[in-house]
Formats: C-alpha cells, structure tokens, sequence
C-alpha cells in the first residue's frame, strides 16, 4: 500500500478515492433509485434537512412528494426527522476525516506553518457557523407563522446541518488562501490578522441580520438574559476546570497550552447552552423549552429522567449531564494531544484542535443563539 502511494502521490489517492465514492453515490441512486435514494439517502441524510427546513415534526416521501407526515397518510414511504440519527453519523464520520486529509494537503500546498496562530484566527468562524445555523432556523420559524421562506430549498439546505459545515469550510478556505496571498505579498505582517477579520466580519453581519429579524417580525424576539447566562456559565465552568487541572494535573496542559483554554470553553458552552435551553429557557424569558435535536444529548436527558425521581428532576433539570460529558470530553482530547503530538505532527494537530473545537462551539453557538431570538 505504501508503494502504491508513494508511486502515484498521496494527494492523488485520496483525489481518486473521493471521486470513486461520488461515482458509486450517484451511479447507485441513478440505477437503484428507491434503494439507495429513497431509503437510504433521502430518509437519512436529505430528508431530515427537509423536515428541519419547514419546521416539520416529521416527513414522509409519498411517491415523490415531500409532505408532512400527518398529511402524507398510511401508505406514504420512509419517514424522516430533524436532528441526526447514528446511520447518518455513520456516513458524516468517514466523510470527516476525508475532508481533514483533504485540509492537511491544502495545508502543505500552502506552505502554512504557524500553525497555532491559525487556529486562534479561525475561531470566529466558528461562532460564525453556529450563527449562520440560527438563519436556517429563523427561516424555518418565517415559514411557520407566514408559509413563506427567505431562502428556499435547495438553497436553505447549505446553512442546515451538516451541509452548513460544508459552506463554512468552504468560506474560511476563501478567506486562509486570501489572507495568505496578503501575507505573501506583503499587505499584511501576518495571515492571521486578515483570517481572523474576515471571520469576524461574517460573524457580525449575521448576528446584525438575527438582530434586524428579531426587531422587526414578529415571531422572532431578543431575550438578553440567555446569552448573558450561557456565556457566563460557560466561563465560569472553564475557569474551574482549568484551575483544577492546573492544580491536580498541570502536566495535562503543556501539549495544548492555551489552545486547551479554548477547547473547554467551546465545549463548555455546548453543554451550559444545552442546560439552558432544554430545562431553563421559559424561566428565562421564552415560552417553550428547546428540545434536543441530537441523538446524544438526547439521549441523556432521556436517561437521566428515567433514572432520577421526578421531584429531582423538576428541580435540576434533566440535562445538567450533558455538561459533565462534555467537560470530560475536552479535558479527554486535552490528555490525548500531549506535547509529543504536537512535536512530530504540529500541522495535524492543531488541525483536529479545530475540529475538535468546532464540534462543540459551533452546535453550542446555534443552541445559545435560538434561544437569544426565540426560533
């Protein structure tokens, strides 16, 4: 394999491999429309962006058309809903990694090496994918109380999980190549200030437009208080992690160094966000609480609900858990990526630190910021 790869060139492979998966998805949909399409594609992957772009509980495929499940009847097709489901986390994972391969090539085509600068650059897109999340969801509510949309599908469909991650990527990879080409050309001391410009700019003209849509239509609303908490939360949690891991385990932190800081505080917002919106939100201002669209924190309410009596549960909420899991999780990925990864593959690492922080913040950003607007 090894020869193989070095005779042809790693980039070439992995250019090969994603091209022959495209073939065999669209090659198979093509030829065996129902079963690769309808069942497999549509129900786990299209269908729920569709569900999540009207609002729907549920959709049904009922022979071609894409009706809400309580109009589609008993003999309708697959069924789907908003949110993930594990089959489709099991085809967004590999599509993952093939993307990171694909970074880290573009990585050393661009001949970028401060790494670490780049990673604090990049992380106003990562708020600004979260954000850009919550346009989706305002678009959704418009078409709830109007039947109209501002973006229609297909095209609401690239700011709806997880295609939105696409049109982020996408978004930075203009802004990195531009602001290296700044950088090389000497507008600019280094590619960090105008990467890290550029995202804010993103970052504030969304939360500009949110801001308009929440002042001046209806169903949509401002409620201070939810970031107000969240973000305090949030860093008040980071701030007694990381003192104690400072205390009980400083070694854990010399890998990461201040990369860590950050990773815990997107997770930590993550879990606080979720907190918030699934126990707290009415008592903060919105009429309903939020309810879990993934799979996991889903699934820990649930469980926590279940094994917790119910007079404890009204009293704590049953999402708190959620928390603690994602706590244990960045301080995991901070053990993980000790000082000897950073030395024999900086680039690599510091790229799935991005990941890793996108993974939380982004999701934490979006739950943070429905509940701010009340979509």
């Amino acid at each position: 394999m090894d020869d193989f790869i070095d005779r042809f060139g790693a980039e070439r492979v992995w250019a090969a491999t994603v091209a022959s998966l495209a073939a065999v998805v669209v090659l198979g949909a093509v030829l065996f429309p129902q079963r690769v399409y309808v069942d497999f594609i549509w129900q786990y992957f299209w269908g729920p962006v569709v569900a999540d772009a009207h609002s729907w509980e549920c959709v049904a495929w009922a022979g071609g058309q894409e009706l809400p499940c309580s109009e589609a009847g008993a003999g309708a097709g697959p069924t789907a809903e908003p949110g993930y489901t594990f089959v489709s986390y099991g085809g967004y994972i590999p599509t993952l990694v093939l993307l990171l391969t694909g970074i880290i090539f573009l990585i050393r085509r661009l001949e970028i090496e401060r790494y670490r600068a780049g990673f604090f650059a990049l992380f106003p897109f990562m708020l600004f994918g979260g954000a850009l999340r919550v346009v989706e969801d305002v678009n959704a509510t418009a078409f709830e109380a109007t039947g109209e949309m501002a973006i229609h599908l297909p095209w609401s469909g690239f700011i709806i999980s997880p295609l939105i991650y696409f049109t982020v990527f996408f978004i930075a990879l203009f802004a990195v190549v531009t602001s290296v080409w700044l950088d090389r050309n000497g507008y600019v001391s280094g590619y960090e200030y105008p990467l890290a410009g550029i995202g804010t700019a993103a970052l504030t003209i969304t939360i500009a437009y949110l801001g308009f849509v929440a002042a001046t239509e209806p169903y949509a609303a401002f409620h201070p208080l939810i970031p107000l908490v969240v973000l305090v939360g949030a860093t008040l949690t980071t701030a007694i992690t990381w003192l104690t891991l400072e205390r009980v385990a400083p070694e854990l932190n010399r890998g990461t160094r201040s990369m860590g800081l950050v990773v815990i505080w997107a997770h930590a917002v993550d879990g606080v966000a979720n907190v918030v919106g699934l126990d707290w939100a009415t008592s903060l201002g919105l009429p309903t609480n939020l309810v879990p669209k993934h799979p996991i924190n889903r699934a820990i309410a649930n469980t926590t609900a279940d094994v917790l009596p119910a007079n404890v549960v009204a009293a704590t909420g049953s999402a708190w858990p959620f928390l603690l899991v994602k706590i244990a999780a960045a301080v995991f990925v901070i053990w993980i990526f000790d000082e000897t990864v950073f030395e024999d593959s900086p680039r690599y690492a510091v790229l799935l630190m991005i990941t890793v922080v996108a993974v939380g913040l982004g999701p934490g950003t979006r739950d943070m910021l429905r509940a701010t607007f009340g979509v």
